[in-house]
């Protein structure tokens, strides 16, 4: 790093006894650091010439490479004592694909004006990526329907549970309706969410129904799901807490009791910052009524 340092202050400066000044070090000192340099890149990085120094083509070429490795570092030991004095508080949540993260916005949003250095680092993915994040440590807590890794060190606390509902676009036949029977979808184009962790069981219930034969499209993202719905391609049972534009409608389902419990998910034994601890607690006590089914 002093090699660095130093050449870049000759670079700007393009006078080695100015450069050597200005890093308070002798000028053999400062000549002797940046040859190393030069060893090391393979090529000389200034041509020095009476009252004429300046960058060779190796040293022009290297000049932006080892700016950008100066204030990296720079930047690493900024956020090192940060973090050692507490400056900055990272909070690393895995959300499956399947959850609106506006539910948790309240809590997220009163947190960071209790900890002014929260930096929040938010994952997505199917159920068993949440899983895996939580098992590496790259998520403090996951917010998902039921995981159904049996990881017995996972904690586990329901949120709440919630009804599916029927989505269909505004400009489908279902759309003046409020309610409506499985069976009705006899004909329609149903669209699989594929990422979805009650997969099985809305496989199930189609099964059940003798809805097997449904055509079908397949979608691994809930943007994907509600964009195919907005062109009014297909309908889908999803949960009532999607977030869905104001062109797609979500309807009653009559006569089946479909349910998903939502969870928040930590590992047992694991030490918790503040910052995540106060989350946990948030979020067990705030009241889910307006979502419970």
């Amino acid at each position: 790093m002093h090699q660095i340092r130093y050449f870049l202050a000759a670079s700007r400066t393009l006078n080695f006894t100015r450069a050597a000044e200005e890093c308070a070090v002798s000028q053999p000192s400062l000549t002797r650091a940046i040859q190393t340099l030069e060893g090391e890149f393979g090529g000389e990085l200034f041509q020095r010439e009476r009252g004429l120094t300046h960058l060779t083509d190796l040293g022009v070429r290297m000049l932006p490479l080892v700016q950008q490795c100066f204030d990296s570092a720079i930047a690493a030991k900024s956020l090192a004592n940060a973090l050692k004095s507490g400056g900055v508080t990272p909070l690393k949540l895995a959300l499956s694909s399947s959850i609106n993260i506006a539910i948790l916005l309240p809590q997220l949003t009163e947190l960071s004006r209790c900890f002014a250095g929260m930096e929040l680092k938010c994952s997505r993915g199917a159920a068993a990526e949440i899983a895996d994040h939580l098992k590496r440590g790259s998520a403090d807590f996951a917010v998902a329907g039921l995981l159904k890794d049996e990881w017995e060190r996972f904690d586990r606390w329901i949120l709440f549970t919630e009804p599916f509902v029927l989505a269909v676009s505004k400009a489908h036949r279902f759309a003046n309706r409020t309610r409506i029977p499985l069976g009705e979808l006899r004909g329609e184009r149903i669209i699989r969410r594929s990422h979805c962790e009650c997969l099985e069981e809305v496989e199930a219930l189609l099964k059940e129904r003798g809805l097997t034969d449904l055509q079908r499209h397949e979608a691994s993202s809930e943007a994907d799901v509600v964009a195919l719905l907005s062109a009014n391609v297909g309908v889908a049972l999803m949960p009532s807490s999607v977030d869905l534009p104001a062109d797609v409608s979500p309807l009653g389902i009559e006569d089946a009791d479909l349910k998903r419990p939502v969870a928040v998910y930590g590992v047992a034994g694991r030490p918790r910052a503040p910052i995540a601890g106060a989350l946990l607690k948030m979020l067990r006590a705030r009241d889910w009524s307006d979502y419970r089914s």
